[in-house]
């Protein structure tokens, strides 16, 4: 059985921590394609957050527009950008390719493939939520990092690995990171 091949970009919003875990879950099962803005590169550090330790299968520049990711017959089962800025979102609702998140992106909802934007931020402007529509319509999954508190969460990783279980479920990887609602008390 030929494992899942995902790509996952970092990009400079806060939240790395949302990346790590998502990484070190995927890596377990499946190939991973690594992109990380040099923002994101500043946010982990100044987060506290290491990316290094995850054992992806490439590391792409994000400047390198040539990389296999960047082209429509790269085969991969979708892609994940976690955090996403919103100049992130920007770009991807608007096709703006300046970049190789921005331009893998692209490609991802060109051929029909699942692109997740797990966004990062706080209040949120009417272009943010424009263009979270935007993004929407042309056929990404918009989730904010929002976890629930239905399981009781005890610790910053609980209340990460909520989050991170969405967006393995939109990914259709089956796991058991985060407890599932029941209806029942907790």
């Amino acid at each position: 059985m030929t494992r899942k091949n995902f790509i996952v970009a970092v990009t400079g919003a806060s939240g790395i921590i949302y990346a790590q875990r998502l990484l070190h879950e995927l890596c377990r099962t499946a190939q991973v394609q690594l992109i990380v803005s040099e923002t994101g590169r500043r946010v982990a550090s100044m987060e506290g957050v290491s990316l290094e330790d995850c054992e992806v299968t490439c590391i792409h520049k994000a400047d390198d527009l040539a990389a296999p990711v960047a082209s429509g017959s790269f085969m991969h089962d979708g892609m994940v950008i976690v955090p996403c800025s919103m100049k992130t979102l920007s770009s991807v609702a608007h096709g703006y390719s300046s970049n190789l998140i921005g331009r893998a992106a692209d490609v991802c909802l060109k051929e029909k493939r699942p692109c997740i934007l797990v966004l990062r931020e706080m209040p949120l402007s009417r272009v943010h939520i424009r263009n979270m529509l935007i993004a929407d319509e042309a056929g990404a999954i918009v989730m904010v990092a929002s976890p629930t508190f239905y399981n009781r969460p005890a610790t910053i990783e609980d209340l990460v690995d909520t989050v991170v279980a969405r967006v393995l479920d939109h990914l259709k990887v089956p796991h058991n990171v985060s407890k599932r609602w029941s209806g029942q008390n907790a």
